[in-house]
This record gives structure tokens, sequence and C-alpha cells, in this order.
């Protein structure tokens, strides 16, 4: 098996036990209120969420989290309140 095969293999094991929570951008919400949201409900830094924002806005949408679903789902539910657009993927 050749090291690229194997690092293939590896990245879709990690993929099946990792999920991503992802933020969409939208219309509504302010990239102020994104950066708020992402610091108070994913302890993310200033730098962390203020990037993950731009990202967002930039391009559609973010991987903000990485982990777990049963870690995500508080996550998730926690942005939903603060009317973020936010889906889980396996």
């Amino acid at each position: 098996m050749s090291p690229n095969e194997l690092e293939k293999l590896i990245e879709k094991k990690l993929d099946l036990n990792n999920f991503k929570l992802i933020l969409y951008n939208d219309e509504i919400n302010t990239i102020d209120h994104v950066i708020e949201s992402l610091m108070k409900c994913c302890d993310h830094t200033l730098y962390q969420a203020n990037q993950c924002a731009l990202i967002a806005h930039y391009n559609g949408k973010c991987t903000i989290k990485v982990g777990l679903v049963e870690e995500l789902i508080d996550y998730k539910a926690a942005l939903i309140n603060q009317k973020l657009t936010v889906e889980l993927h396996g």
C-alpha cells in the first residue's frame, strides 16, 4: 500500500468518527452577532470567531467544530438559539 493510499484510508476512517459542525452564511445575521455567538456558544477566542465568521461570509460556509456527534449536538442547539444557520455533517 502506498503512503498516499494509506493517508486516504486514514482520512476516511477519521471522517467516519468525526462529525463537522458547519456554519452557513445568511443574509440575516451581522458578522458581529456571529462572532459574539461563536465566542459565547463554542468557546472560540475572538480571533477564531472572527476567522470563522469571515470564512462563512466569503465562502458561504465554515467548519467551526469537529468531534463526536454527541459533543456537537449542544453546540448546534446553542447556535440555533442564536438564530445562526448550522448543520452537522458526518
